[in-house]
């Protein structure tokens, strides 16, 4: 039986909170409409943190309300700490993405604090999340950045990767993300990281999510796939960056990926070719931003058929 692969879109999230032009709130509801009609059913639409800081996502509240009403889609939102996760509680998400650093330099520039005091925040809301009725209560995913190195510190340890993430999944994690957010990772120690991580998490699901920083993220994503990995995060036109890592921009293509997952026997159930015809919607609204993508220029193979991506 074909096997499937998961791809999360994180570009209206990842792509967009570097980029200084302010998408308007219509534009992202039709990128969010078009892509789940390509296929994809899971996508990060925001991130909770305060419009001051970051004005792309002074519409979050809009934005998350036009996606609930998307039937079949899995709306997620980024949290960086607890009065995140409370507003994703009220407005109904899904799916809240916590973020945390394997390296304690980033952590501390991206959420002002240690991580032992983001275990401890993690904690909280997992027991905040506890009082929620069942039916409302929104699954909790737990993410590693710098995963595989770190701009500010360097070398980061894979064993201390492997603590945290079992140490979320005890806290209560639902998901785990292994991230490499600046781009220094490699096939071979991503399929190493990878295996340790899947054999001591059980079977909470985990999900890649790499930068193509230095050109690796494909061969990346081998690495992952060869490990056990079933889910990923991608952007459109390989958007992306974080604002602490200097040169780290462009996360994997998701139109790319998808080419690339099933060319080697996976199902993700997008329709590659509808999926690229999404890029008009950056081109018309972010005509200074680089979109990236092999497939986009180069187009799919002649013989290659296209997914069943359901409606």
């Amino acid at each position: 039986m074909t096997q499937h692969i998961t791809l999360r879109e994180v570009g209206l999230r990842d792509g967009l909170q570097i980029v200084k032009t302010i998408v308007p709130t219509q534009a992202k509801m039709e990128w969010i409409r078009e892509e789940y009609s390509a296929g994809v059913k899971e996508i990060e639409v925001c991130s909770f943190v305060p419009a001051k800081l970051i004005p792309q996502f002074a519409d979050s509240t809009e934005i998350v309300a036009d996606s609930l009403r998307i039937r079949g889609l899995t709306v997620s939102a980024l949290i960086p700490n607890m009065k995140g996760a409370q507003r994703g509680v009220e407005l109904g998400v899904h799916k809240l993405n916590y973020v945390m650093s394997v390296s304690e330099g980033h952590n501390l520039a991206n959420v002002r604090r240690t991580v032992a005091e983001s275990l401890e925040d993690f904690s909280n809301i997992v027991a905040m999340l506890r009082e929620v009725p069942a039916g409302s209560r929104p699954k909790l995913s737990g993410g590693l950045s710098t995963s595989f190195g770190c701009t500010i510190e360097g070398r980061v340890s894979e064993d201390r990767v492997v603590e945290l993430a079992e140490r979320l999944v005890e806290s209560g994690a639902d998901e785990i993300v292994i991230a490499d957010t600046v781009g220094y990772g490699g096939p071979h120690a991503v399929r190493r990281v990878f295996e340790r991580v899947l054999a001591r998490v059980g079977s909470v699901p985990v999900f890649a999510h790499f930068h193509d920083t230095r050109g690796l993220g494909l061969a990346n994503a081998v690495g992952a796939l060869d490990a056990g990995v079933r889910y990923f995060d991608a952007t459109l036109a390989g958007l992306g960056g974080c604002p602490h890592a200097p040169g780290a921009t462009g996360n994997v293509v998701i139109e790319d990926l998808a080419f690339l997952c099933e060319t080697m026997g996976y199902a993700t159930g997008i329709d590659i070719g509808k999926l690229v015809a999404v890029r008009h919607i950056l081109a018309r609204e972010l005509p200074n931003e680089k979109l990236s993508g092999a497939i986009a220029v180069a187009g799919l193979p002649r013989e290659f058929p296209k997914a069943a991506a359901s409606a």
